[in-house]
């Protein structure tokens, strides 16, 4: 049982540094027949922002006997136009009534005067785009009261205008705002087969002391109008080798730190994900044992 504080409000509990989940309402009677090991559980804010109902009742019990973070989509952190006032009030409110261990949201725009977009749409990076967007995250986390991450995208398209490398632009975002990051290993992986860069050296580049979660997800292949292979980040399918390669590369620099499995379509038995998980907390172990070995 999760402790509450003398006036009664419940208590955040902190995200473990071992791989979580995200909890969908397909796996609901199996985890209340046999609550999963796993670390930890993940949700979307937009799916929970209603009054009621059911989905508040599952995720009230998962609340009760798991760490919760707390996953947006609709903020637009990115957006041309301010910050939309409501929104931020509807995600106020279901963080005060959960109280999660970590708040994400993307480095990305979803808004354009007054349209939600069914997509997370890719900034350049330059002087100006870093200051907007550094003022809608200070925005964000004073409205939300704490601090909150960023992930980095997964692209598709690239700006001319940009001005900085991405792990620059986030690495002085974190500086300026005191956000925390979010390193989405999968989008890296995406992007730079589809824009032709190093996975490795932006793995290592990545301002990493900013570092608070990893994202562990399965993407599609297709090809694009010239028959080149391009990658879409589906969230459909398991963790791919690269990506796991990738993951150890980052997890050699920080340590244990919370990771999710991403799988969003074609959702699978919930013991697919749960093995997915225990993969993940194992190369986590076997690289503490490393480098424990290393150091004596």
């Amino acid at each position: 049982m999760l402790a509450v504080n003398p006036a009664g409000k419940r208590v955040a509990a902190p995200i473990p540094a071992r791989a979580g989940i995200g909890l969908k309402p397909e796996h609901m009677k199996d985890i209340v027949q046999s609550p999963p090991a796993v670390g930890w559980f993940e949700v979307h804010a937009e799916n929970y922002m209603g009054a009621g109902g059911q989905p508040h009742r599952f995720l009230e019990w998962v609340r009760e006997r798991y760490p919760l973070s707390v996953h947006g989509v609709g903020l637009s952190i990115g957006g041309a136009g301010p910050l939309d006032r409501n929104h931020l009030r509807r995600l106020k409110a279901l963080i005060d009534r959960y109280e999660p261990g970590l708040f994400s949201e993307h480095l990305a725009w979803s808004t354009h005067d007054g349209v939600y977009l069914n997509d997370l749409l890719p900034l350049p990076y330059t002087a100006e785009t870093l200051a907007h967007v550094a003022a809608h995250v200070g925005q964000a986390q004073d409205a939300l009261e704490r601090q909150i991450l960023i992930e980095n995208p997964s692209t598709y398209v690239a700006f001319e205008a940009s001005e900085l490398p991405e792990t620059e632009f986030l690495s002085e975002l974190a500086r300026r705002t005191g956000c925390g990051l979010l390193l989405d290993v999968n989008n890296v992986y995406v992007s730079a087969q589809n824009h032709g860069f190093d996975a490795e050296a932006y793995t290592g580049a990545f301002p990493i002391e900013h570092v608070r979660e990893f994202h562990l997800a399965g993407f599609f292949e297709a090809e694009d109008s010239a028959g080149e292979r391009f990658l879409i980040d589906a969230h459909d399918s398991p963790v791919r080798d690269a990506v796991w390669a990738l993951y150890v590369q980052a997890i050699g620099r920080t340590g244990a730190v919370p990771t999710l499995i991403e799988w969003d379509n074609d959702i699978p038995p919930l013991a697919t994900l749960v093995a997915q998980a225990e993969k993940a907390d194992a190369l986590a172990l076997a690289q503490e044992g490393l480098a424990d070995a290393l150091l004596h």
